[in-house]
C-alpha cells in the first residue's frame, strides 16, 4: 500500500544530536532541501514551515534530550505538498488539540493553530516500543 508520504518524490533524513544548535541546523537544512526541490524560500508556505520545524526540534531538545540524546527529522515534498517530522526517543506525548498552559497557548498550541491556518495536517504517531514518538506536519504548497 502507497501512503501520501510514500508518494512525495523528494526525501530527505538528518540525525541530530538533541542540543540547541539542532534547531538551526534543521531549519538550514529544510532551505537547503527545498531551494534543491524546486521550492523557492520565498513561497508563502516556507515560513510558517520553519517557524513550526524550529518549534518542534525545539521542543525536542528541552523536553526529550535526557532520554533522546539525538533526534530525527524527516523532510520529503511534493508538487503541492512539503512535509517534515521530527523524532524522539521521549515516551511523552504531547496533546496537540487544546494545547494551553496558565499563560497561554503553548508552543504545540500554536504549531497547530499555524498547521490549521494553513490547511495542513498534524499527527503524533508513537513508536511501536511505546518508548519515543513522531510528528508528522503536512503543509500544502
Amino acid at each position: 500500500m502507497i501512503t501520501e508520504l510514500e508518494a512525495l518524490p523528494h526525501r530527505h533524513v538528518l540525525t541530530l544530536a538533541s542540543v540547541p544548535a539542532a534547531v538551526r541546523l534543521a531549519r538550514q537544512t529544510a532551505e537547503q532541501a527545498l531551494v534543491e526541490w524546486g521550492i523557492g524560500l520565498r513561497h508563502p508556505a516556507v515560513d510558517p514551515a520553519l517557524l513550526i520545524l524550529s518549534e518542534l526540534v525545539t521542543n525536542s531538545v528541552r523536553h526529550a534530550a535526557a532520554l533522546s540524546p539525538q533526534l530525527t527529522v524527516f523532510y520529503a515534498a511534493g508538487k503541492d505538498c512539503f512535509a517534515f517530522a521530527v523524532h524522539d526517543r521521549h515516551p511523552h506525548q504531547p496533546p496537540l488539540h487544546g494545547a494551553t498552559t496558565e499563560t497561554g497557548t503553548s508552543g504545540l498550541g500554536i504549531v497547530r493553530e499555524l498547521v490549521v491556518g494553513m490547511g495542513g495536517s498534524a499527527v503524533l504517531r508513537a513508536d511501536a516500543d511505546g518508548k519515543g514518538k513522531c510528528l508528522w506536519i503536512t503543509l500544502p504548497l
